[in-house]
């Protein structure tokens, strides 16, 4: 008997720390992270974890972790999967509802595209892509526009003027 790839099963743990509410269902980010991870590949028992905060939160982990003494909109910690467990850990997604806020001017339907974005952003992040040169930043912005199934233009996190400047 020919044994095939064990079929992908997303496990989502989702928290949300932030005054702002409502602004994701995670349903429909489970149902992205499946879009996502059968994409690159990815089969078999995984989770990952979303955390949800204020500017405080993401500021502590943005200095302890990157050096930078300043709010960011998204981070990612990828971590190893324990062997045998049949559980393949991808790591944590943490995003800043506030700056999410700050970047749409506050309009609701603007923030939950960007929730979105931030999300998939940061599970690429887990999956080892990077954007430190323009070829790379060009790479994650076309997977994220294909998953996320909006135009190239659209596909970087940020205000409007941030996006065009990093597809450049």
């Amino acid at each position: 008997m020919k044994r095939g790839k064990t079929p992908l099963a997303v496990e989502l743990a989702v928290s949300n720390q932030s005054a702002r509410k409502r602004l994701y269902r995670a349903d429909a980010l489970r149902r992205l992270a499946e879009r996502v991870c059968a994409g690159e590949g990815i089969s078999g028992a995984v989770e990952v974890s979303v955390l949800f905060c204020d500017d405080p939160c993401i500021t502590h982990l943005n200095r302890e972790y990157r050096k930078r003494d300043r709010p960011t909109d998204v981070l990612s910690f990828g971590q190893a999967g324990q062997p045998g467990s049949g559980l393949r850990i991808l790591g944590d997604i943490v995003i800043s509802l506030e700056t999410v806020e700050r970047h749409c001017r506050g309009e609701r339907g603007a923030m939950r595209d960007e929730v979105r974005l931030l999300f998939c952003h940061g599970l690429l992040h887990l999956l080892n892509y990077t954007h430190g040169d323009a070829p790379a930043r060009r790479v994650m912005a076309e997977k994220q526009a294909e998953y996320l199934d909006i135009p190239l233009g659209h596909a970087w996190p940020g205000a409007p003027k941030k996006r065009a400047e990093h597809l450049k």
